[in-house]
């Protein structure tokens, strides 16, 4: 492309834009750094310079649409690019370049569609500590190209150590974590290291490094991988914000929320599990949920469940239900109830969980007995190494299930956003 191309970016990732000598480039850090950004922005400017194939995956393709591919979107509307340099389309996602480049997205939750790949040269993996690695060493096998420099660019937030991301870039090479953490970026290895923070974004909203500050007070597994961008064992506690209050001090506060704000979630049990219901109220305006109400039983049918009293407490509610039992929801349905399936996706357990942990307090009412049995001390299951698993728990706890089923349609203020990076100008 002939004309020059003007665009402000954050001074942490100048270096990182313009940078092409490494095959790997691993950009680690917190929320809000701006990572995604500037990696769509150096890819952009990749594909203006030279003809290149590059592919974008994710763990789940439903998540690229408003991630990574409208960002790059957002870029090169930014950037003024017309049709005659830049086309794109949202089905299928795909974005051209006059110049024969383009970049495609692939999920990873349909590897099939990853053999009919050919002529990638450059892969950015979005979020990926969340992928396998059995994937990633997969995703190494697919690139191939007789001329053109191979690269792989990988953006994630640090997990715990025992995931793949930290034993690979780190553990296996001798990375050392204080270094990483003090020299913020260096190559190693032919791997372009690089740490970031939200500080160093110049062009976050007012008040994101505040609610960054908060989770210190509220979760503070979380605050380290959000604010401090650093890895560590997470605590071993799903729900740390998790409080529980007397039901009329509770009934109080969800007497000022909206009916609009309440939700309803059911699980189903029969043998060892449990049908159970959980009735919630949000204060959205300060991520506040409140738990209220109750239902728990188990060796009862559909028929029987549906015509206890206790159940049909419930019968106005409209309930989020988990979709694996069609035949439950249908008979419910046809029993007088406003009942539907949630959804449910590759990857929805540890969406979920993640969900509710975004909340900043849940309060319980002591008069839901089986919630604080379940979810007070819930802790997360450990694998031979005494990791935690994030999507696998000590017990199978069914009200924390309904909770998620519940929250289905309703998404807390995911503070992690897609901001961009204005700081200092560079052409």
């Amino acid at each position: 492309m002939d004309d020059e191309i003007s665009k402000d970016v954050n001074p942490h990732f100048e270096d990182f834009i313009f940078d092409w000598l490494c095959k790997f480039y691993l950009l680690c850090g917190g929320y809000g750094s701006s990572k995604s950004y500037h990696i769509a922005l150096k890819l952009i400017l990749k594909c203006l310079e030279e003809k290149r194939k590059v592919l974008v995956v994710r763990q789940v393709f439903d998540t690229i649409r408003d991630s990574c591919f409208s960002l790059l979107v957002e870029i090169i509307d930014d950037l003024g690019l017309e049709d005659n340099v830049v086309k794109y389309t949202v089905s299928p996602m795909r974005i051209t370049f006059a110049n024969g480049s383009q970049i495609i997205f692939k999920g990873l939750d349909k590897p099939k569609k990853l053999k009919s790949i050919n002529g990638v040269s450059i892969i950015w993996i979005e979020e990926a500590s969340e992928i396998s690695y059995a994937a990633y060493k997969e995703l190494l096998g697919r690139v191939r190209h007789p001329t053109l420099s191979l690269h792989f660019i990988l953006s994630t937030n640090p997990i715990d150590k025992n995931n793949w991301v930290f034993q690979h870039f780190f553990v296996m090479p001798g990375i050392r974590e204080d270094v990483f953490y003090a020299q913020r970026q260096f190559v190693v290895n032919n791997t372009f290291y690089h740490h970031s923070v939200a500080d160093d974004n110049y062009f976050l909203p007012a008040g994101y490094i505040e609610e960054l500050d908060n989770m210190k007070n509220y979760d503070p597994d979380l605050y380290r991988v959000a604010r401090q961008g650093r890895f560590g064992v997470n605590g071993r506690k799903v729900l740390p914000q998790f409080e529980v209050l007397p039901h009329d001090v509770i009934m109080a506060q969800v007497g000022g929320i909206s009916q609009r704000w309440y939700r309803t979630g059911m699980d189903f049990g029969f043998e060892d599990s449990y049908n159970a219901v959980v009735r919630m109220a949000i204060d959205d305006a300060n991520k506040t949920l409140y738990i209220f109400d109750e239902y728990y039983k188990n060796r009862m049918t559909d028929d029987e469940t549906a015509h206890d009293p206790d159940f049909m407490a419930f019968r106005a509610d409209y309930i989020k239900a988990d979709p694996e039992d069609p035949k439950a929801i249908s008979y419910f349905r046809k029993s007088g109830y406003r009942i539907s399936g949630a959804r449910k996706f590759a990857g929805s357990r540890l969406a979920y969980t993640r969900k509710v942990k975004r909340f900043r307090h849940i309060y319980c009412s002591e008069k839901c007995k089986n919630c604080i049995k379940e979810m007070a001390e819930l802790t997360y299951a450990l694998d031979r190494s005494d990791n935690i698993i994030p999507d696998e728990f000590n017990i199978d706890p069914h009200t924390f299930s309904a909770v998620w089923y519940g929250l289905d349609d309703y998404d807390v203020a995911d503070i992690k956003g897609n901001y961009g990076g204005y700081g200092r100008h560079v052409e």
